[in-house]
């Protein structure tokens, strides 16, 4: 199989030759051509550059592509910090009081700073890598977490929390939602094969906040890329174990989860019912381990989520800036070897 037809068979909930892998990678890829976070974030051919320089040196099945999670909010008006040595981030929200809610507008992606980077590069990379390889074209953050860079967590919450303020906040929210389609639907046209969201999980939201805030702008996001003949997904960080059925219930083609989630649990909600990204953990393993470290954490982590397909492994989040290349060799070792499928789905590699 092609790394397309791997990556479609286990969204088509069918079984592919071998479990395919995603990278979440992009401040790993940055260091890897040379490049700094102030600079390479926002150039779209180094954008390009970095991620078509990884996918060489691994040959992985999903380019993970971003350049952060300010974009959006940058294209909307709020003031980021750009260093060399650190990602992005939000220095000065745009919203300072619930007032300056009504001044906003969503931007056009194609001609808006860096939104129009993040679309130059998504061209290059399909132009360059010619089918050989599935595209995820983020959309960047969520409703809610866009929401929170565009006034502020703290100040956000708060006004969502206040009856007097709930329509300013579900005001935002639509907003943030819809900024979120015109982006997913931008990265399609400039040629990838899906789109996703960071979705705000049980780490900021209780469940019944997750409904009411951002439920709905996930279904909209979701329903939209489908429309476009796309893939739709959600990234979701942290301990999820109690907000599983309403990730599945957005009708994503996939959730991307770290192992915060309880592996088992996941694999036991979701079989059957959509397909997950992730689950080896980016920091302390992928990031800081040995080789031999990598090596039986993914296979424990093939073993849970594998058999019977539904899973395209990867990091559950952002792989740190100097994980060893060492250790992504090792993975896709893993999947190439012992991540070998049988027709009936298991997997005799891992014994």
């Amino acid at each position: 199989m092609t790394s397309i037809e791997r990556v479609e068979a286990v969204l088509n909930h069918k079984i592919p030759d071998r479990i395919p892998v995603e990278l979440h990678n992009f401040l790993m890829a940055c260091i890897m051509i040379g490049g700094n976070f102030r600079d390479t974030m926002r150039d779209g051919e180094a954008l390009a550059d970095m991620q078509l320089a990884a996918w060489r040196e691994f040959g992985h099945d999903v380019i993970v592509h971003e350049n952060g999670v300010c974009a959006e909010a940058e294209a909307m008006g709020c003031e980021i910090r750009y260093t060399p040595d650190l990602p992005p981030h939000v220095e000065v929200p745009v919203i300072q009081s619930l007032g300056d809610i009504d001044k906003l507008t969503v931007p056009d992606p194609e001609t808006t700073f860096p939104l129009n980077e993040l679309l130059r590069a998504t061209r290059i990379i399909e132009r360059e890598t010619r089918g050989r390889v599935f595209i995820n074209g983020r959309a960047d953050q969520g409703p809610v977490s866009l929401a929170m860079a565009l006034c502020g967590p703290e100040n956000f919450l708060t006004a969502a929390m206040n009856p007097e303020s709930k329509l300013h906040i579900l005001k935002l929210l639509d907003i943030c939602t819809r900024m979120n389609v015109a982006l997913g639907e931008a990265q399609c046209r400039a040629g990838a094969h899906s789109s996703t969201i960071g979705a705000s999980g049980t780490s900021l939201l209780s469940p019944s906040m997750y409904r009411e805030l951002e439920f709905p702008g996930n279904v909209t996001f979701i329903r939209s890329m489908q429309r476009l003949g796309i893939r739709g997904g959600l990234h979701v960080c942290g301990k999820e174990d109690h907000l599983l059925d309403q990730l599945i219930e957005t009708g994503a083609d996939w959730i991307e989860l770290d192992p915060a989630t309880n592996p088992a649990l996941c694999k036991r909600v979701f079989q059957g019912r959509t397909s997950v990204f992730g689950m080896l953990e980016p920091a302390h393993i992928l990031g800081a381990g040995t080789t031999e470290e990598v090596r039986e954490h993914t296979l424990d982590i093939m073993r849970t989520m594998a058999p019977g397909g539904h899973f395209i492994m990867g990091p559950g989040c952002a792989l740190p800036p100097n994980t060893p290349p060492e250790n992504i060799h090792t993975v896709m070792e893993c999947a190439r070897f012992e991540g070998v499928y049988a027709a009936d789905g298991e997997l005799p590699g891992l014994g």
